[in-house]
């Protein structure tokens, strides 16, 4: 008969190895998943960041969120990348600087044939799963950028635009935004008119960054299951910029897809608080840029995108953990089947802990696994959800065409 240290010993051993043995179990079963699943990231702002340092898609300077190695390491076979055009090119043009990024986006792929390919639908989505060749896809960040033109609108469609978010932070001429002040209570008729012709397309309306007025003009007023391709919710952090849980309820009701974001201060609010508190203070430096870069918008969002960066890497960052909480919150009042990934990367300076960069994503997968979410339905939320929502628009679209 063992003594009483050593029974305890043989105890605690048999558990340390029973621990052991189920995080490898669960490590293997992440790895499964996600080398199973059709991956897709709704958003990101790779195209900005390399009109602001340069850098190609198969480079990877420092701090660089998106690039084929790391999409490739992240197991993504499919990748939206957004066209990103500030409010301060007006003068510029906003239509003429959103075929600048299209035709960036199209050098940089056409450069890497062998890793990445432009699709326009989702058999090209489904053609590329699991080859080992990213998927690339284009939406269009900020309504703006059709400069009020259904001709432009229709223009985009053409140069393979599938999804385009109403408005950025800021309201224009037929949709109030979340982060400005309201003009139109939500869509005026131009708006109304743009939301159909969309329908009409087969574009994915993305309601991200919308007002809630604006949000609740779209449902009315949409024939296609809408997406959010980067959004969190106030159920787990309370702002303007995340989603009510009645928005929630009534994506699901309209068979939409809500697509959580990592950006820090949509995701924490210790974070954003101390965020918010830090750009405060710094509203002289930015004040600054704005005089100095004036007649530049170019050299505008370079110096401005920096200063904010520092500001973001100087504070503590949520992590995976807090990501998911976004997750579960979406599958607690909408469902499995309306939430997926809108990663929003190099469009944040700090991103979350474990969430570094794309190569990562798999993060998510094991903090599903770990939570007790089965393989189907992590599928689900990996890009089966997204997946399904676009194939109905284009389903929608082709029983409208003449």
């Amino acid at each position: 008969m063992f003594g009483g240290k050593t029974t305890l010993a043989l105890v605690c051993v048999f558990l340390t190895s029973c621990t052991q043995n189920t995080d490898e179990d669960g490590a293997q079963s992440a790895r499964d998943t996600h080398s199973s699943a059709i991956v897709i990231d709704a958003h990101s702002d790779f195209l900005d960041r390399t009109a602001i340092d340069g850098a190609h898609i198969n480079e990877d300077p420092e701090g660089a969120q998106t690039s084929l190695s790391k999409l490739e390491q992240g197991g993504v076979d499919a990748q939206f990348f957004s066209v990103f055009v500030p409010p301060a090119f007006a003068e510029y043009g906003f239509a003429k600087r959103t075929d600048e990024l299209i035709d960036t986006l199209q050098a940089e792929v056409a450069a890497h044939p062998d890793r990445i390919e432009i699709v326009h639908d989702t058999a090209g989505i489904n053609r590329l799963a699991n080859t080992g060749k990213v998927a690339a896809l284009i939406g269009i960040e900020g309504g703006h950028s059709i400069e009020n033109d259904l001709g432009r609108l229709r223009h985009f469609y053409g140069r393979g635009v599938r999804y385009m978010t109403l408005t950025w932070t800021n309201t224009n001429d037929w949709a109030d935004s979340s982060g400005d002040e309201p003009r139109w209570n939500g869509l005026n008729d131009l708006g109304l008119s743009i939301v159909k012709e969309m329908n009409g397309l087969g574009m994915m309306i993305d309601i991200s960054h919308v007002s809630d007025e604006t949000f609740w003009d779209v449902i009315r007023a949409t024939g296609s299951p809408v997406i959010a391709s980067h959004s969190d919710v106030r159920g787990v952090m309370d702002d303007p910029r995340n989603m009510s849980d009645d928005m929630v309820k009534a994506v699901a009701e309209n068979g939409g897809v809500i697509q959580v974001s990592f950006y820090s201060a949509y995701v924490d609010s210790d974070f954003a608080e101390a965020f918010a508190a830090a750009k405060a203070r710094a509203k002289d430096r930015f004040d600054a840029l704005e005089n100095k870069y004036a007649n530049d918008p170019i050299a505008l969002d370079k110096a401005a995108w920096s200063l904010e960066k520092s500001i973001e890497f100087s504070l503590p960052a949520p992590t995976v953990a807090d990501v998911v909480d976004h997750i579960d919150h979406v599958v607690k009042i909408a469902g499995i089947d309306h939430v997926g990934l809108g990663s929003d990367f190099d469009g944040m300076g700090a991103p979350p802990s474990g969430l570094e960069h794309a190569g990562q994503i798999p993060n998510i997968t094991a903090e599903l696994v770990r939570r007790g979410y089965g393989r189907a339905d992590i599928e689900k939320i990996l890009g089966g959800n997204l997946l399904r929502v676009f194939a109905e628009n284009e389903k929608r679209a082709a029983r409208r065409a003449p």
